[in-house]
């Protein structure tokens, strides 16, 4: 019989220590249901954060309508979140790894390698902890999200609680490259979260250059996963789509997205890229994303133009704090 490693037991101890790692389901039965009723709503409705902080603010940098901030974790690494205010309200993107295992060769995040997941704890305590009212949470920082699913999912149960932060699960998007295995998973939840696949190419070989470390997933299986997941949870998905001229810009590539979404629950969110010290990369201009979005949309698909926030501030893909964790890791070479 194969030997399963149980998982330490929740003490009350580990609790007040770090209680943001925890929804209301798991410490009800230690500290019972009226006391863990009153301490979660003392927390997150009477926003008691500063007991229990386990990450802190190590710099904000402004750009006008878009804020980020670098906080530092107890392990000395740094992550990033941005707060993009909009007409309709402001975005959260919150990171869930430091570092990313996926390697897209537009992002900063993966140009370092991955380091480690962070907790439900530390995601959560970034929506926590920014100045800003939130009304939208992205999935879509430092970091694959799927590939840190337990934490991820827990962190998502945490802040949607109706006992705590009660975050309206409207509000949430999670934005993937598409791990099979993960999406899959992901179908048969029970949250009714928003959902974002980041697709960047139609063919197999172009996807394998633009994110090289997903090369065991086949792109007809992840997009067909993804219309699963809009046909499990009759919602709407978008598909992110980074203009790369001369690249994805193709008429084979306005075919094949027809095939797939034409007559689908599907909207295509065309993407600019926030220049990097990637060199790789030739940024379209308005021209090159309108005319891209015209064809799509002659072929009956739904296309929107994202506008491209935070440039001036660097905010994209791990870009103002890579310099951090870069330092921090060799500092550990040279111990």
């Amino acid at each position: 019989m194969p030997k399963f490693k149980k998982e330490n037991p929740i003490t009350e101890e580990m609790i007040y220590k770090d209680p943001f790692n925890y929804t209301l389901k798991d410490i009800s039965p230690i500290l019972g249901e009226k006391k863990a009723n009153s301490f979660y709503k003392s927390i997150y409705r009477a926003r008691n954060f500063k007991p229990y902080k386990t990450i802190k603010i190590v710099d904000i940098f402004n750009g006008g309508d878009t804020r980020k901030y670098a906080f530092k974790l107890n392990d000395g690494y740094c992550i990033e979140t941005v707060c993009i205010k909009r007409k309709t309200g402001t975005t959260i993107c919150v990171s869930t790894m430091v570092g990313c295992p996926v390697g897209c060769y537009f992002c900063e995040s993966g140009s370092n390698g991955f380091v480690r997941n962070l907790t439900a704890s530390e995601i959560v305590q970034q929506v926590l902890l920014v100045k800003e009212r939130v009304n939208r949470i992205v999935f879509m920082g430092m970091g694959e999200p799927l590939l840190n699913y337990d934490n991820l999912i827990k962190s998502i149960h945490i802040l949607r609680d109706r006992n705590g932060y009660n975050f309206p699960t409207d509000g949430i998007t999670i934005s993937t490259v598409g791990p099979l295995a993960q999406l899959k998973k992901l179908r048969e939840e029970h949250i009714k979260i928003q959902f974002t696949l980041s697709l960047h190419a139609t063919n197999q070989n172009t996807r394998d250059k633009i994110i090289p470390h997903m090369k065991n997933n086949d792109i007809n299986e992840v997009v067909e996963a993804a219309l699963s997941y809009s046909e499990r949870h009759n919602r709407k998905i978008t598909i992110a789509y980074l203009l790369i001229p001369g690249v994805n810009d193709k008429p084979n590539d306005v075919r094949q997205l027809a095939k797939w979404f034409r007559n689908k629950n599907v909207m295509i969110n065309l993407l600019q890229y926030n220049d990097t010290e990637c060199s790789r990369i030739q940024r379209p201009n308005k021209q090159q994303l309108t005319v891209f979005k015209n064809k799509l949309q002659e072929k009956g698909l739904d296309v929107t133009i994202r506008e491209s926030r935070g440039n001036k501030i660097n905010a994209a893909c791990g870009q103002l704090v890579s310099y951090h964790n870069k330092k921090r890791s060799m500092s550990d070479r040279n111990e």
